[in-house]
């Protein structure tokens, strides 16, 4: 019931149809630039070797992954976030592949019915004795996003059924946005948005091996070409595969459906997954918050200004945002409530607070980060200098502040790296529109607020039943 990471990558060689820059890639295991995202998502693997005790559940069955335990607890959600930060930890504060299909499978859980619900219970029975690693197709490419589904010029703008028969159904369209899918066992597809009754054949959910015939993924060339690790610390072993992922008459079995045309399902499935996705995000987020604190420490005492006030001030607003969302994370578990089939639910409010807060402060946390570094971030040299002996002799010289030359270069291509390269851009977009974005989290945290006690307290204290 457990796989390591050569059995995870050894099933990805399936004859899947993936593109990379503008090429089709036979193996995405064998691809250099690929390679490295596999090798990354197959952390979510190694961690059951490295801490067994967060990484593996138990039960009368056996042995299996922890991200499939059912969150039936307080307790439970408190172990699935630490153990999600804990494999972002060892990605680098990236998320690294089974947080999102498992957040994936709970939605299903708790939000499908009638026979769709007891396909997904079969489905997650599937994945979970056979460790599987999903992706998750949930955001259509949508066209005129002021017109409903059903009112697009083109009507596979929205990923629809177009046909069905006793055994399977049919589907045309296209997701975007889709983390994994070329390194991913199985896709699970989720609708978008809610649905009113005309956009019936758009209200769709289902589950299919990622080789299966008609689906092709056209993998975004975002951080492409070779990096070496002392330009490029990070994004040079750490990388997510995003796809626009075509479905093109896709055959899925009925036995692999989850939501058939039921419109009035679509809202409540594809906010389930939102409730679990954001508590998956703010978890790990974490360790990339880290990374922050304990960069801005270091380079404030490489550069010999740590004890400066204004850099003091720096620091301490960076740890209070850090652990303000920390904190923030842990009261979701803390206040979960239950839900549907016995299945523990984050709390909505405090886990989009805690989304909405790491969001609108990363931009803050990047430009202190860049404050304290100074100009180097972008004029420093690189690694083809550092090689060079007669080279480095003058960067040894030249480039020593409080530390010596390579501590100090090494830090700053870290952080130049994390900020104000390609992947420093790609974080920030992350921050922005990643698992929803701030517009969505603030609606969710309008919804999930209850005034009514708030404005009751004040009416009392104001005297406000006397007017009544």
């Amino acid at each position: 019931m457990l796989r390591n990471a050569d059995q995870y990558r050894a099933g990805l060689r399936d004859g899947r149809r993936v593109f990379y820059r503008g090429r089709p890639v036979p193996d995405v295991t064998a691809d250099p630039e690929l390679r490295i995202a596999v090798d990354h998502s197959a952390l979510c693997y190694r961690i059951a070797e490295l801490h067994p005790e967060l990484a593996v559940a138990r039960d009368e069955s056996g042995e299996y992954s922890a991200f499939f335990r059912i969150p039936r607890s307080p307790e439970d959600l408190v172990r699935r976030g630490r153990l999600i930060e804990e494999v972002s930890r060892l990605g680098a504060g990236t998320i690294v592949l089974k947080e999102v299909g498992s957040d994936a499978l709970f939605a299903l859980l708790r939000a499908a019915s009638g026979e769709g619900l007891e396909n997904a219970r079969a489905f997650y029975r599937h994945c979970r004795d056979g460790d599987l690693a999903l992706a998750v197709a949930q955001t259509d490419v949508k066209g005129d996003r002021a017109l409903p589904p059903h009112g697009q010029r083109d009507p596979d703008l929205y990923l629809r059924i177009v046909d069905e028969d006793a055994e399977s159904i049919t589907v045309r369209g296209a997701k975007c946005h889709t983390s994994f899918s070329a390194n991913a066992d199985e896709l699970i597809v989720l609708p978008t948005r809610a649905m009113g009754p005309d956009d019936a054949d758009y209200a769709v959910s289902f589950a299919i091996p990622v080789d299966t015939p008609g689906l092709t993924l056209y993998v975004s060339p975002y951080l492409h070409g070779e990096r070496n690790e002392f330009d490029h610390p990070l994004s040079s072993r750490h990388k997510l595969l995003e796809s626009l992922t075509v479905f093109d008459d896709v055959r899925v079995p009925k036995e692999r459906v989850f939501l058939n045309r039921a419109a009035d399902r679509a809202g409540p499935l594809a906010l389930a997954f939102v409730d679990y996705h954001r508590f998956t995000a703010i978890n790990y987020k974490l360790p990339l918050l880290d990374m922050f604190v304990g960069a801005a420490h270091l380079i404030a005492e490489a550069n010999g200004i740590a004890r400066a006030g204004h850099v003091r001030d720096k620091l301490a607003r960076l740890i209070s945002y850090a652990e303000t969302v920390r904190g923030l994370a842990e009261l979701a578990a803390v206040r979960s409530r239950p839900g549907e089939h016995g299945i523990r639910l984050p709390d909505p409010l405090t886990t989009n607070m805690a989304k909405y807060h790491f969001a609108h402060g990363y931009a803050e946390a990047v430009s202190i980060l860049m404050d304290l570094s100074g100009g180097l971030l972008a004029t420093g040299p690189g690694g083809a200098d550092w090689a060079n002996p007669q080279v480095r002799a003058v960067l040894e010289k030249y480039y020593a502040a409080a530390v010596p030359a390579e501590r100090r270069l090494r830090l700053l291509n870290f952080i130049s790296d994390l900020t104000a390269r390609d992947y420093g851009g790609y974080q920030a977009v992350l921050a922005t529109h990643a698992e929803g974005s701030l517009e969505a989290e603030k609606l969710q945290m309008a919804r999930s607020y209850d005034a009514g006690r708030a404005k009751e307290y004040v009416a009392h204290l104001a005297g406000l039943e006397k007017t009544e």
